[in-house]
């Protein structure tokens, strides 16, 4: 066999280097996300995502052949590891009530994000012109949400702590304000005199939530009147 007589290049032999390279698809990912809310998936191209990450195109195609693999683990790392996160945190909550409540800071966190937050919006912007990312979005985001929280809703219903209710039809009733924060935020409140607040909106929406969902109130039991000789 031929040697060579190539001489190891100093820059890849050095530790800097090699956490340079080991960081290189979370910063890919990173800036890919900035771009995606700037211009939305349509008008991306995966030039502004290399010139944003500071890398070659020909570099970013050895981590993602097309711009919709690009896009959905941008998704899978900024919400279904949350949503993964929520759920071991819910089902070790020490009741329902308490479960209810980290589902509804994890959904205030990403309210509050300007960039997690504009990715719902641009799903419902785009899946027009790409179903495929409504596809995508409703089975890795929607529906594992939807079961975590229709799963801790009957959790609730069964130890007493909820009435009755659908468990799925409360799981998406509870979503829709959270909906409704992402597209106010990102359509109207640059329009609104008056603040968005979504830290507040949550808090109004889990007042009005415990207190319909909470089970009644069981009332003594009543002592037989005694009769008169």
């Amino acid at each position: 066999m031929a040697r060579t007589n190539k001489k190891p290049d100093p820059d890849e032999a050095s530790p800097r280097w090699r956490r340079r390279a080991a960081d290189r698809p979370r910063e890919i990912l990173d800036a890919a996300l900035t771009v995606f809310v700037e211009k939305g998936f349509a008008a991306t191209r995966l030039d502004d995502v290399a010139v944003a990450a500071g890398i070659s195109k020909g570099l970013l195609y050895r981590y993602f052949d097309n711009k919709a693999e690009l896009f959905k683990e941008v998704v899978r790392q900024t919400l279904v590891t949350s949503i993964r996160d929520v759920g071991d945190r819910a089902r070790a909550s020490a009741n329902a009530p308490a479960a209810l409540d980290v589902f509804l800071d994890q959904l205030a966190s990403v309210a509050k994000d300007p960039r997690r937050s504009a990715i719902p919006k641009l799903i419902i912007s785009e899946s027009g012109s790409f179903p495929e990312l409504a596809v995508f979005y409703l089975a890795e985001v929607i529906g594992p949400g939807v079961q975590q929280l229709s799963g801790l809703i009957r959790r609730g219903v069964e130890g007493g702590a909820f009435r009755k209710v659908d468990p799925e039809l409360a799981a998406k009733s509870i979503i829709a304000p959270f909906l409704l924060a992402v597209i106010w935020r990102h359509t109207f409140a640059r329009h609104d005199a008056k603040r968005f607040d979504a830290d507040a909106l949550i808090r109004q929406h889990r007042d009005i939530l415990l207190h319909g969902l909470a089970a009644p109130a069981r009332e003594p039991a009543r002592r037989g009147k005694r009769r008169s000789s």
